[in-house]
């Protein structure tokens, strides 16, 4: 500073001038003061502010949602892990599952088999006890105690007279009991007999001339003479006699063949029925075929009756009285009648065809009875 001083007293008029000259420039060219901000500049910087803000806002929710998401993701991932331990549970039980399917299967065909196979021999029985009741007869009506104490010379002697036929030899017996115990509900319906004979071939005869004579007479009693079955054979049969009404009423031709076989012939052709069943349904089969065949009659019929009539616009005969419509259809109905007539006799020519293609048959076994069928005196 002292040197300073010195400075400034040697050189004060040179100073003196410089300030001098300095405030002239100032005085011509004054110095700007610092201008305030513009409005625009504030408005901009509040925008950026603001619009920073609300990115930090969405950048946070979006931060937020993504650990929301990882949460989710472990979760599903537990799930998902837990799934496959379930599925490869599930596998295995199925594959438990499918062997015991398999096992079952195994089983089921062997049983079927077994069925089929038990089915087999239980007919084979039933043919095996029918061929040993072959030498048996049924004698039905006979009056209980009329045998007396000795019943194979009570039917000797009255088994001739019944049927006026002539055996050489006589009748000869194995064995003839009536069937069951006495009856104890004061009942007086006589219980059968049954007789074994010892030749196959009186056998034969006597239930031949029972089906050509039918019933027998021995004073005001009726006497039958029947064949004689196993249980489950006579039951077949007792099943397929029972459609005897419907099949009288359908009009078909039917005949029931030993052992248990049903024969009809309807329009020219004929079937077999071993099983009632099987009957039963080609009877409903029938019977609807039946009904639509007169349903479409009687369309026919209005419509022949409408066509009588009179119609606007054109001139028709007057329409029938009753008498003359019923004279115009009973010669159709007549007509009708005598073809069915004619077709019966053709069906029962068919009918002894399919009797003696049966006994030749029949005949072919030589274990088997040469009897001729059982058929319905129709």
């Amino acid at each position: 500073m002292p040197r300073g001083k010195a400075t400034g007293k040697a050189t004060g008029k040179p100073a003196r001038q410089l300030l001098f000259s300095e405030a002239l420039r100032q005085q011509k060219h004054p110095p700007t003061e610092d201008p305030s901000p513009l409005p625009c500049a504030n408005m901009a910087d509040d925008m950026q502010g603001a619009t920073m803000d609300r990115i930090l806002q969405e950048i946070s929710a979006v931060g937020r949602k993504l650990e929301g998401m990882d949460n989710a993701m472990v979760a599903l991932t537990a799930e998902t892990r837990s799934m496959r331990l379930d599925i490869a549970g599930f596998q295995s039980q199925i594959s438990r599952l499918d062997q015991r399917v398999a096992t079952v299967e195994s089983q089921v065909a062997s049983w079927t088999d077994r069925d089929l196979e038990l089915s087999h021999l239980r007919s084979k029985l039933t043919d095996l006890e029918d061929r040993s009741h072959r030498n048996n007869v049924r004698l039905l009506g006979f009056p209980e105690g009329a045998e007396g104490a000795d019943i194979f010379s009570y039917l000797r002697d009255i088994l001739p007279k019944l049927t006026d036929i002539t055996l050489d030899p006589p009748l000869e017996f194995q064995r003839a009991h009536r069937l069951g115990p006495k009856r104890q509900d004061g009942s007086d319906r006589p219980r059968p007999i049954i007789v074994c004979m010892l030749r196959h071939l009186q056998a034969c005869q006597l239930l031949q001339m029972a089906q050509t004579q039918g019933p027998l007479r021995l004073g005001n009693l009726e006497i039958r003479i029947s064949a004689d079955f196993s249980k489950e054979t006579a039951d077949r049969r007792r099943a397929l006699l029972s459609f005897r009404t419907q099949l009288r009423r359908l009009d078909v031709k039917f005949g029931l063949f030993e052992p248990a076989r049903m024969w009809i012939i309807k329009n020219g052709k004929s079937q077999k029925f071993c099983n009632p069943e099987d009957l039963r349904a080609f009877l409903e089969s029938l019977q609807d075929q039946m009904q639509d065949q007169t349903q479409s009659m009687e369309t026919t019929v209005q419509t022949t009756q409408s066509t009588r009539g009179p119609s606007s616009g054109t001139s028709r005969p007057a329409p029938a009285s009753e008498p003359e419509v019923r004279s115009t259809i009973d010669p159709q109905i007549r007509v009708r009648g005598l073809e069915r007539l004619a077709k019966s006799y053709d069906e029962r020519g068919q009918v002894l065809q399919a009797v003696v293609m049966d006994t030749q048959l029949l005949d072919r076994d030589k274990s088997r009875s040469p009897l001729k069928p059982t058929m319905d005196p129709t």
